[in-house]
């Protein structure tokens, strides 16, 4: 976050040193409005930026064993530029190391779904899973390892989740 802020305060100061030589160039014949307002289009450009690319450079940060499975991309009110062009506010991994088939049932696997998402701090939440790779139930676990079986989810066959836990 500090970062963030960090650079963004420089591509201000950047936009606003580019309208100064603006007006620089044209003897100060340029409005002095021009660089408050190249200021602000240059944090507001470098934090679209960084919106669009986040999910790009934290997927190049991920482990090898790490696996997206599913992203989501939301339209958000107050960023209208959103509804045209969507960006990944989202993604789930799994860990392919913590899949595991420690039960009776060779059906039964158990595995480590992270959540990361975007927000003014990035949150990364994880949840340990079982899924039956029989029948395609997807069931959370609590924290006392019990199956939390009233969130219990049906996957669909093709579900990229479903396809790399069961296919280890």
């Amino acid at each position: 976050m500090f970062w963030t802020f960090v650079a963004t305060v420089v591509c201000g100061l950047g936009a606003a040193g580019i309208a100064l030589g603006i007006r620089a160039s044209t003897r100060n014949k340029a409005p002095k409005w021009l660089i408050p307002v190249f200021a602000g289009a240059g944090m507001l450009g470098y934090l679209i930026y960084m919106e669009y690319t986040w999910f790009d450079q934290k997927e190049a940060r991920l482990p090898d064993e790490a696996v997206v499975v599913s992203t989501e991309s939301d339209g958000i009110l107050w960023r209208p530029w959103t509804f045209v062009l969507p960006y990944v506010t989202a993604f789930s991994t799994v860990d392919t190391k913590s899949i595991s088939r420690d039960t009776s049932s060779e059906d039964i696997v158990r595995f480590t779904l992270y959540r990361f998402e975007q927000k003014m701090t990035d949150a990364v939440s994880h949840r340990v899973h079982i899924i039956n790779c029989a029948t395609r139930e997807l069931v959370p676990l609590g924290s006392d390892g019990s199956p939390r079986v009233d969130n219990l989810k049906l996957l669909e066959p093709g579900d990229p989740l479903y396809e790399t836990v069961c296919a280890e």
